[in-house]
């Protein structure tokens, strides 16, 4: 007994330590009576921890799927990495992270300001942050947009790494593109370890390239979504163009569930409406790009060709 007793202390001492790296709830053993498990003949249980214990320190999308598949919600203090496959992505990849951020700041008594941090050239190949449309989209003022635009790699992460302690920001954004050898799995622990400490999270952006080691819990690979018609009482509106929408896979999550889900923004109430079915018969064509084997600079694929008129 007294060795079962040490074997099952050890196995919950690693398992907690194991999620303490991850930034995720440990799974418990308990004994199989206290659970009213019938394996009594192992005499422990593994029981993951659930929405009772471990809601706190989550951040709902509100879209209850995507909820569900991880586990209640974003980690509100974790690296959480929203990965794009294409530079294409970049603009639905960056909107995400905003709605995620306006969630948190509707919730919040403090309205801390918001820390967008650039590696390189990203701003160039994907576009810089437009003021009155953040405002509009996601309700945070130009005054809480604090942007730091590193000319290497190194300087974006040491940027991002410092600001990961600070707990005066509601949030920090690393965004780059490519391959970065430079944020590897030793890099990324670094950062979710601070913003674990620092109580709120630090957003992770990839566009193009593959995914690559990371210690962030969470990775959703995020892309634009054809957008549905607006509604009226009478009906939807033909020729409209309805609100952002967003293809969202969980990728990794606490639960280890793979899904997708197409999410819609409503601007007005600053929530995701989760979309059931395909909008009016649109469909996604697939990539026009996909990645080098690198990960650094996306190649062209074959796709429809234009036909001209021959001379008469």
């Amino acid at each position: 007994m007294a060795t079962s007793a040490v074997a099952r202390e050890a196995v919950s001492a690693l398992r907690r330590e194991i999620a303490r790296i991850e930034g995720r709830l440990a799974e418990r053993l308990e004994p199989a009576g206290a659970s009213g498990s019938a394996n009594a003949e192992a005499g422990i249980v593994l029981r993951r921890q659930g929405a009772a214990d471990g809601m706190a320190g989550l951040l709902p999308t509100g879209a209850s799927g995507l909820d569900a598949a991880l586990g209640g919600g974003l980690p509100h203090a974790a690296l959480v990495e929203i990965h794009g496959r294409e530079t294409r992505d970049a603009g639905a990849v960056a909107g995400f992270a905003l709605a995620m951020v306006a969630l948190a700041r509707r919730q919040a008594t403090v309205k801390a300001p918001l820390l967008w941090v650039t590696a390189g050239e990203t701003f160039s190949e994907a576009g810089g942050p437009y003021a009155p449309g953040i405002l509009h989209r996601f309700g945070l003022p130009p005054e809480a947009l604090l942007v730091a635009q590193g000319r290497r790699l190194e300087d974006a992460l040491w940027v991002a790494e410092e600001a990961a302690a600070l707990g005066a920001l509601s949030a920090v954004l690393l965004e780059m593109r490519g391959r970065a050898p430079k944020l590897d799995l030793t890099a990324t622990r670094r950062l979710h370890r601070r913003t674990q400490a620092a109580g709120r999270p630090l957003y992770l952006l990839r566009h193009a390239g593959e995914a690559a080691p990371t210690a962030a819990p969470v990775r959703l690979v995020v892309s634009a979504a054809p957008a549905a018609k607006r509604h009226a009482l009478s009906g939807a509106l033909a020729g409209s163009i309805g609100p952002p929408a967003f293809t969202v896979a969980v990728s990794r999550s606490r639960l280890g569930m793979p899904a997708t889900f197409t999410l819609e923004w409503n601007d007005d109430e600053r929530a995701f409406n989760e979309r059931r079915s395909n909008p009016g018969g649109a469909q996604d064509h697939g990539a026009v790009v996909s990645p080098a084997a690198d990960g650094a600079h996306p190649q062209g694929t074959a796709g429809a060709g234009l036909a001209f008129r021959g001379a008469a």
